[in-house]
């Protein structure tokens, strides 16, 4: 007759202080993915900023190149520069 033993079960890194530091250190990863998910933000920021001075300037052109500014500005130098 023939005894089937089986082996002794491995000693394996699953205990309770195992699952502790991986999950650790999966919460720490997840941190560190989120941390840097904000990389491209100020490339963005710069985007838009740029963006919106380019439409300010565009809007300032449109502006000057009416007669009535010109005018005015015209009138507001040759005040400026008269003594008197």
């Amino acid at each position: 007759m023939t005894v089937a033993t089986t082996p002794p079960p491995a000693v394996s890194p699953t205990g309770p202080r195992a699952s502790c530091a991986s999950a650790a250190g999966r919460i720490a990863s997840v941190a560190h993915r989120l941390a840097r998910a904000d990389d491209g933000a100020a490339t963005a920021e710069y985007a838009i900023v740029i963006m919106a001075a380019v439409g300010f300037a565009g809007l300032l052109v449109t502006i000057m190149r009416s007669d009535e500014v010109r005018g005015v500005l015209s009138d507001l130098v040759r005040s400026a520069l008269t003594v008197g």
